[in-house]
């Protein structure tokens, strides 16, 4: 099996265990990862509110160099991009905005190549093959979080289900883990200020933490970097908020299914965690 392969500018630098987890169970899997020649950034989080013509001429470029090189699928790991990506296709439906960036880019662009999250790959490669991969079935109790940007606006993504998505709550159980029924599976983390107000990602993460420690989970499941690195590398900041140490680690999806393979923590990229990962 062959797809096209975003990366996307955190999986290459922040959240590099992201990607080396997808490129690990694809490999089990064998998933043949096409990497975009010469991809760009696609202007995740601050292009959208900035400029327009720019957030909407980055992500296209990119879906042009994919139509250039031949790829009809392309899979986006990171929510954010997946996000943008498709708001973009979805955008330049109208003639007038695909005429006009079109222009910009000085490239040809059909729109007509189709942008999946890693969920959707995993269920495109079928979940009765993904259990025959399984070796350490990977039995603990967790909280699958989705956050904001893999399910809204569902007008246009139509992903899942917006308040109670169920996608990465089945892959778990299909690799031996157990799911719960919590409060904040789509609730916004603080995205993208991280930096700016570190204190409100500190209170909304800390919200997300609190009600999933509460119910017993074991660790959070995130396919967003977004929310890994808020959720996981604010956590002093979170425990201050909560005044009380909550340890439970935050990891990938992929990252689980890894582990669930036999792959090595090491491999897998767990030890580039904040919290540490024992599982």
């Amino acid at each position: 099996m062959k797809i096209g392969f975003y990366p996307g500018c955190s999986l290459t630098g922040s959240s590099r265990e992201y990607n080396e987890s997808v490129v690990a169970i694809a490999k089990v899997l064998e998933i043949e990862l096409v990497e975009i020649n010469d991809w760009n950034c696609c202007g995740a989080t601050a292009a959208h509110s900035m400029n327009e013509e720019l957030s909407l001429s980055l992500p296209a470029r990119i879906m042009a160099l994919a139509e250039k090189q031949g790829l009809t699928d392309v899979v986006v790991p990171c929510a954010a991009c997946y996000n943008r990506l498709k708001m973009t296709q979805h955008e330049l439906e109208d003639d007038l905005k695909r005429s006009r960036i079109k222009e910009i880019l000085d490239m040809p662009y059909q729109g007509n190549v189709k942008i999946i999250n890693v969920l959707q790959l995993l269920q495109q490669y079928g979940i009765d093959n993904l259990k025959a991969k399984i070796s350490q079935p990977f039995a603990h109790k967790v909280a699958c979080y989705y956050g904001c940007l893999l399910v809204r606006p569902h007008a246009i993504l139509k992903f899942d289900r917006v308040e109670d998505p169920q996608s990465m709550d089945e892959m778990i159980r299909a690799i031996g883990g157990s799911t719960m029924d919590w409060a904040f599976k789509t609730e916004c983390c603080g995205g993208g200020f991280s930096v700016s107000r570190t204190d409100l990602v500190a209170k909304l993460s800390g919200n997300i933490l609190k009600d999933a420690a509460d119910r017993g989970a074991e660790a959070i499941i995130v396919a967003c970097p977004m929310c890994q690195s808020n959720l996981d590398m604010r956590r002093g900041a979170i425990n201050k908020v909560l005044n009380s140490q909550i340890d439970i680690p935050v990891i990938y999806i992929t990252q689980a299914i890894g582990l669930a393979m036999g792959i090595g923590a090491k491999e897998l990229g767990l030890k580039r965690h904040f919290v540490t990962v024992e599982l």
